[in-house]
């Protein structure tokens, strides 16, 4: 038994640079969320490419492994960055990106960026994908509190994101997972995590009878920290599995 369900908002910006979308083949699932960088016309673009890659390629070949999840990030970087040259826009499309894969039995994920993929086991968290970003990486030192990630001056300061050329892969991929039953999955950009505190995504998690319910409780949560703040455009995908 697997379920779902997609929310994405513009927020209080003029374009939605976001873009989520899943796709299967048999009973294996594709869930893919990026933040586009480099304004209208470029990283929604961005975004919208690489999710698009990979869902249509899942649909034909996909497997839950880490190989091919390897291959998902290899593949639509090497498509985004020949598009910025046919575009001869090198410095505006890029994106973060988020990848889920679920069949019956195992479970796969990866990241780049600051778009994060939570983990929660029988409504509790357990993990949760670490930001490719300068405060992240203030935290890893000991030099930031966790907590002050949110607000940060270089909060969006990204070290690692689809769309720049690499000698070697900047992606991250978890360790394989057995499914046993009991899993939920948040995959949200910047723009949803930084208004909603982990906390209360488990508080709401515990209260949803369905991800429809989950999301849009965390989104009355979101818009009620960041309305009038300026807020950044907000995607979240929610998985029950």
């Amino acid at each position: 038994m697997l379920s779902f369900d997609i929310l994405s908002n513009p927020g209080e910006r003029e374009y939605n640079e976001d873009y989520a979308g899943v796709n299967r083949r048999g009973d294996a699932y594709c869930f893919v969320l990026a933040d586009g960088l480099g304004g209208h016309g470029g990283g929604d673009e961005a975004s919208r490419l690489v999710a698009e890659t990979i869902l249509q390629d899942f649909a034909r070949c996909g497997t839950v492994s880490e190989a091919y999840l390897a291959g998902c990030f290899e593949k639509s970087q090497r498509i985004l960055l020949e598009e910025q040259k046919k575009q001869r826009r090198m410095t505006e499309m890029k994106t973060t990106l988020t990848v889920l894969l679920a069949d019956e039995s195992r479970i796969q994920w990866g990241h780049i960026g600051d778009s994060r993929i939570y983990y929660f086991q029988d409504k509790k968290l357990k993990q949760r994908t670490l930001d490719h970003s300068v405060p992240q990486m203030l935290v890893l030192a000991g030099k930031l509190k966790e907590k002050n990630i949110r607000g940060h001056a270089d909060r969006n300061r990204l070290l690692r994101v689809m769309g720049i050329a690499w000698d070697e892969p900047q992606y991250e991929i978890a360790a394989p997972m057995r499914r046993m039953g009991g899993e939920a999955f948040l995959l949200c950009t910047d723009g949803f995590w930084e208004w909603i505190q982990e906390k209360t995504m488990q508080h709401l998690l515990k209260k949803a009878g369905s991800t429809q319910e989950w999301l849009a409780m965390m989104e009355k949560a979101v818009v009620r920290q960041g309305i009038g703040k300026g807020m950044d455009n907000y995607t979240a995908v929610g998985v029950f599995l």
